[in-house]
């Protein structure tokens, strides 16, 4: 015996769908904006042991040739303008010079600014901090 039910099979409606939908994007987007301050430290952090590497690479560089390169490059390949080419001991660095953590090159330059007896190597990130290896501080 068949009874005609008087209950009907309760699905989903659209409405409720889309409900569901908008509440997702909005805790996705809360967590998105909160994460936002924990990746900016992230890449702070990676950007300062880069700067780090370079410089214990530069200042290998410089105990082997006696002074320090031109470029970061000189890290990677031996510079065409050595005195002594015999005295490059390199590569120096593993990998090629890579791009900071915002995708610009790291700058450097010899003899420093901030660094007058050595070298500086330094990045901007987007706030305009300046991220060297000397202490961190505002650009204009």
């Amino acid at each position: 015996m068949n009874r005609p039910s008087s209950h009907r099979k309760r699905g989903f409606t659209l409405i409720e769908v889309l409900l569901v939908l908008v509440i997702l994007v909005v805790l996705a987007s809360l967590v998105v904006v909160s994460l936002g301050p924990i990746q900016r430290r992230y890449k702070i952090d990676a950007a300062k042991a880069q700067i780090g590497l370079f410089a214990t690479a530069l200042d290998t560089y410089q105990v082997t040739v006696g002074t320090y390169p031109s470029s970061l490059q000189a890290l990677r390949a031996r510079p065409a303008d050595l005195p002594d080419p015999d005295k490059w001991d390199g590569p120096y660095i593993d990998k090629e010079v890579t791009l900071d953590p915002w995708n610009h090159p790291y700058q450097y330059k010899y003899p420093g600014d901030h660094n007058p007896d050595r070298f500086d190597v330094w990045t901007v990130t987007p706030e305009n901090q300046s991220l060297g290896n000397w202490t961190e501080e505002k650009t204009k």
